[in-house]
């Protein structure tokens, strides 16, 4: 069980903060829900049932050791399906994982692609979606401003295609 003041990672939302545990009536049953604050700038929040948490992906951030491993992740030059069903369809599981390993792959990868190619309205949103949610959690980890962490990650990208 996760404890409430604990910052965790949402799958397709980001970072958030355990505000509470909550008991809330459902289909009769008294059922325990994490009350989840969005630490994206939203405001918003969530209800997850504590036995379900796990299952869905919410997990602790990563910790500040685990992000030169990230980032040299970004640095590698993976490949992506060529068929983009394929490629889709392994982008999403990978961004529905919650792992911001996983995340990070998607990022490098469609990047990868798009300094070939110009990228399909879809896989451009996804980029983009999959680059914020890492964004926003590598700075809640170190402490820094997503505008810097962004310009990091730029940085590993571009050192990569420099090469």
């Amino acid at each position: 069980m996760l404890n409430i003041g604990c910052k965790v990672n949402y799958p397709n939302q980001g970072p958030c903060l355990i505000d509470s545990v909550v008991k809330k009536e459902v289909a009769g049953n008294s059922v325990s829900f994490y009350c989840l604050a969005l630490l994206d700038d939203s405001g918003g929040e969530l209800f997850v049932p504590v036995e379900k948490a796990e299952g869905i992906g919410l997990r602790p951030l990563l910790k500040k050791s685990e992000i030169p491993q990230l980032l040299s992740q970004l640095a590698k030059d993976s490949q992506a399906a060529k068929d983009w069903k394929q490629r889709s369809k392994d982008n999403m599981k990978l961004l529905a994982s919650g792992s911001a390993f996983d995340l990070a792959a998607v990022v490098e990868s469609l990047t990868r692609l798009n300094e070939r190619k110009l990228l399909s309205f879809r896989e451009s949103s996804l980029l983009e979606k999959a680059k914020r949610l890492l964004v926003c959690e590598v700075s809640e980890v170190l402490g820094e401003t997503k505008i810097v962490v962004e310009e990091k990650i730029d940085c590993v990208l571009n050192a990569r295609k420099e090469e």
